[in-house]
């Protein structure tokens, strides 16, 4: 697992330099993300742990995956991550986690996520930018969906694919550890 430290170190120094060559003033920022002035600034400023919906609203108004904002090394065309370097975002109550394997931007950003969830956890996530897509393999366990109102149960070797600009969850609502791989496109911004 990388310092943690180190990766806000890079968020806070990535948000400047991104917005900054986007154009984007703290309140046009602010305004496209539906992130507070005050958060991003202490954000830049690496005064602050944000939520990873925060840091996906960021990414999202910015057309930039997740992993640019948290890249804090910056390479060559081609980027091996470590298994000991990939990000966890997401910490469940009994242990499960998110953790963002990769991304790149192609053209919009693209993300390859791997989740493990205990029996009972589960995350909620906002609605992305329309046209974002999310398609999850489940490798071990029982996926419970839930996009809009309807839940769709995805057992172990099945695959899914969904609009992801509706609200949308997964939990984990079997008895067994749920293991699954994750491949979000964002469209760039217009």
């Amino acid at each position: 697992m990388p310092d943690p430290d180190l990766v806000s170190q890079a968020l806070a120094r990535n948000l400047r330099r991104l917005r900054a060559e986007r154009g984007h003033t703290l309140d046009a920022l602010a305004a496209r993300s539906g992130v507070s002035r005050g958060m991003i600034v202490q954000i830049e400023q690496d005064r602050t742990n944000p939520s990873v919906a925060t840091v996906v609203r960021l990414a999202d108004a910015l057309g930039v995956s997740i992993a640019r904002l948290l890249d804090y090394e910056e390479g060559p065309g081609v980027r091996i991550v470590p298994e000991e370097q990939a990000v966890p975002l997401w910490t469940g109550p009994s242990g499960g986690t998110g953790t963002l394997l990769n991304g790149v931007e192609a053209p919009g950003p693209l993300e390859l996520w791997a989740w493990r969830m205990e029996p009972g956890e589960g995350y909620s996530a906002e609605a992305h930018p329309v046209g974002t897509m999310e398609i999850i393999r489940v490798e071990q366990g029982e996926l419970t969906l839930v996009h809009g109102e309807r839940e769709h149960v995805v057992p172990a070797g099945n695959t899914v694919s969904f609009d992801a600009a509706h609200p949308h969850a997964y939990r984990n609502a079997g008895g067994a550890v749920l293991r699954l791989t994750m491949v979000v496109s964002v469209p760039p911004p217009r």
